[in-house]
């Protein structure tokens, strides 16, 4: 893989032109099946082994009109196939070693209103496999065949909660499905990072950050949110080719910074950013369809106040004390543990609480100030599968209970380091009527933080054999952040 300019790529290459990352689809992607096959593998006995087959997703428009959104591949089909338009099957037969595509036979009026039709062969070139049929003739290669099985996925995603759509064509109700070995194989198989995968998300990262540098250097009081939110995308699409974000973008500023998911359709960064604001932005990009997820929080005048270093220091402490501790073997919910201890050390330390720290974890203060969890597993969807397949169950309590996985980490992992500490109405009244909690609070003082928002910070981060990778290369100390909001430039 590489950044470097250097005229027309091959059909296999994946790039977006000038120096924006080469992408070798087909290297990528049979290292991709080569795992997976040999997984199915270990986990089928020879005699019951017979054919994977997954379906693509489907373009649809917008509710009864013609208006499509820009399409996006199902996540594990390009996962094994590296596919990116819709309406396609991929299967892999375990006895042959071969990989088969089927297409759409689209009019030939494609050709005036979508491009030039390619011919299978074409597909082959592109995608490194061996065979490329139409989706009409999936049923009778299917006949010919005669698998002993169809290996197809069902599941449910454990961050979501979603049920993976089933596979349906006609003709199905003929070959005999076996559910039960492909889904948690092909979600195993996203949690663990090959090099290859890595290097896109680290490319993710080095334009996404570039991104909110850029941000930090557009703020000033008088912008709108949507304003930074533009400046973001602008940057991503224009200087790196990552022509979509990996989730709606949020440019919180002041009181909103303590809405979790702000920039919404119903709060869609549409407020006038003041003078002695933060802002918290929350954005990744997508390249090759694999993501970054990012947060910078940043006072819009360029200068922390006391009360908003206290804050963001706290944070700060968390996320560093957290990627010193993280290494293969390391259980993530004692990590969440961590930072929530970080932070409410900082508030002890600034006179928000009082009282005896630990006594403060075990009666779950940290959940008031961080409602969610330290963080998520990342790739080809933001909150990426696989945190509670096969993995400790989630914990019932409060903060914790939000945890999107709570693993013990393992080499090859990516993963999203974010504390964060808000200031929410909501949470802030309830821990002051809570009697099991109130007297940890100094009220006074936490009245003070009305309006406040909150502090987020997120880096992206690779479980090495002894500690992290840290792809995210943006301004963390107050140092650091005042420097490039006044013009300095990162790194």
């Amino acid at each position: 893989m590489s950044g470097e300019n250097g005229g027309t790529p091959p059909a296999q290459v994946y790039h977006m032109g000038l120096d924006t990352l080469r992408v070798d689809r087909r290297d990528l992607h049979r290292k991709i099946r080569a795992k997976v096959e040999a997984a199915v593998k270990k986990a089928v006995p020879e005699e019951e082994r017979g054919l994977i087959l997954l379906k693509g997703g489907e373009g649809k428009p917008y509710y009864d009109t013609d208006n499509e959104p820009l399409f996006r591949q199902e996540s594990y089909f390009f996962h094994l196939f590296g596919v990116v338009e819709s309406g396609w099957y991929g299967a892999m037969d375990l006895g042959e070693g071969t990989t088969i595509l089927f297409i759409p036979r689209l009019p030939e009026s494609h050709a005036v209103w979508m491009g030039a039709l390619k011919e299978p062969e074409e597909y082959i070139a592109q995608l490194g496999v061996d065979e490329v049929y139409y989706v009409d003739e999936l049923v009778e290669w299917l006949q010919w065949i005669a698998p002993k099985c169809l290996h197809v996925m069902e599941g449910t995603n454990s961050d979501s909660g979603n049920a993976y759509a089933p596979l349906t064509f006609d003709g199905i109700d003929n070959f005999v499905l076996e559910k039960t070995t492909l889904f948690p194989i092909l979600c195993e198989s996203r949690v663990i990072k090959l090099p290859e995968e890595q290097a896109i998300m680290r490319y993710a990262n080095v334009i996404g950050s570039q991104a909110h540098v850029a941000m930090m250097h557009a703020c000033q009081p008088g912008m709108m949110e949507y304003q930074l939110e533009a400046t973001y995308l602008h940057h991503c699409e224009f200087h790196g080719g990552c022509r979509t974000e990996a989730y709606t973008c949020i440019a919180a500023s002041g009181p909103n910074g303590a809405v979790l998911h702000y920039g919404h359709e119903g709060a869609p960064n549409d407020r006038l950013i003041s003078d002695g604001d933060m802002v918290l932005a929350d954005m990744g990009c997508k390249y090759y369809g694999y993501d970054s997820d990012i947060t910078t929080t940043f006072p819009v005048n360029g200068k922390f106040t006391p009360d908003q270093r206290l804050v963001y220091e706290s944070v700060l402490d968390a996320s560093e004390s957290v990627k010193a501790a993280m290494k293969p073997g390391v259980s993530w919910l004692d990590m969440h543990k961590l930072a929530e201890r970080r932070i409410l050390e900082g508030l002890k330390k600034g006179g928000l609480l009082t009282g005896d720290v630990d006594e403060m974890l075990d009666a779950f203060v940290g959940g008031v100030f961080m409602p969610h969890g330290l963080g998520h597993f990342l790739g080809l969807d933001t909150h990426d599968v696989g945190g509670y397949l096969g993995r400790p169950p989630r914990v019932d309590e409060p903060g914790r209970k939000s945890l999107r996985t709570c693993c013990v980490l393992e080499e090859g992992m990516v993963i999203t380091v974010e504390p964060g500490c808000y200031f929410n109405p909501f949470l802030i009244t309830g821990g002051l009527k809570n009697p099991a909690i109130k007297g940890f609070f100094v009220k006074d003082r936490i009245k003070h933080f009305e309006g406040f928002g909150g502090v987020r910070i997120e880096d992206n981060v690779i479980v090495t054999s002894d500690g992290i990778d840290c792809m995210t290369n943006v301004p963390r100390t107050v140092e650091d952040v005042e420097k490039v909001m006044a013009g300095g430039s990162w790194p």
